[in-house]
């Protein structure tokens, strides 16, 4: 028998060989213990909650409760009674309805708290670019003031035109230029 022969006989009989490691390919799921859940749904539900124990509505359903619970096992036949007068079962109950929602209220909180430093971070943006638009828009009028300065205004023009009409009056006044007086019908040759 070949050498070729005898190794693939070997490797048929023999184990399996464990698959190598492959950097290309994503990594089996793993199964876990705990139940997955969507954090965002959770925590929708305990803002629900939080909201729905801070209100007059809650408070007056928990006493009402409370009241009835207590009448009851004070005033009802003892075989009707479930919870006889130290009420260790309203106890049991009240405690575990507190300690649900103290983390509840926290995980509230705690939602809150990021979407107020979200919204501050957001405001602190806008507040940078509305100072940065506002620095922008004051070194432009600046620069437009500082042009205006130098561009001439029909009143600057006018009292320069009425300067110089007055310089050309002291001018004519003072010199007494008379300009000889054309022959008519003459030709100055040396105009052409």
């Amino acid at each position: 028998m070949p050498a070729a022969d005898r190794e693939r006989e070997r490797e048929t009989r023999a184990e399996p060989r464990p698959a190598r490691f492959r950097l290309d390919l994503p990594r089996p799921r793993r199964r876990k213990l705990l139940p997955e859940y969507d954090p965002e749904a959770f925590g929708r539900l305990s803002e629900r909650i939080a909201r729905f124990l801070g209100t007059g509505r809650f408070i007056v359903w928990m006493t009402f409760t409370i009241a009835v619970w207590v009448v009851w096992n004070v005033t009802a036949p003892d075989a009707l009674r479930f919870d006889p007068f130290p009420f260790l079962f309203l106890t049991l109950a009240l405690s575990l309805q507190a300690s649900y929602a103290a983390p509840l209220i926290l995980l509230a909180q705690n939602r809150q708290d990021d979407r107020d430093r979200v919204n501050l971070e957001q405001d602190r943006k806008q507040n940078e670019r509305s100072i940065a638009d506002t620095e922008y828009l004051s070194r432009e009028i600046a620069s437009l003031r500082m042009g205006l300065g130098e561009v001439a205004t029909r009143d600057w023009i006018r009292s320069e035109l009425q300067d110089l009409v007055k310089e050309l009056e002291e001018h004519r006044t003072a010199n007494r230029v008379v300009f000889p007086v054309e022959e008519r019908g003459g030709r100055d040759v040396d105009d052409r």
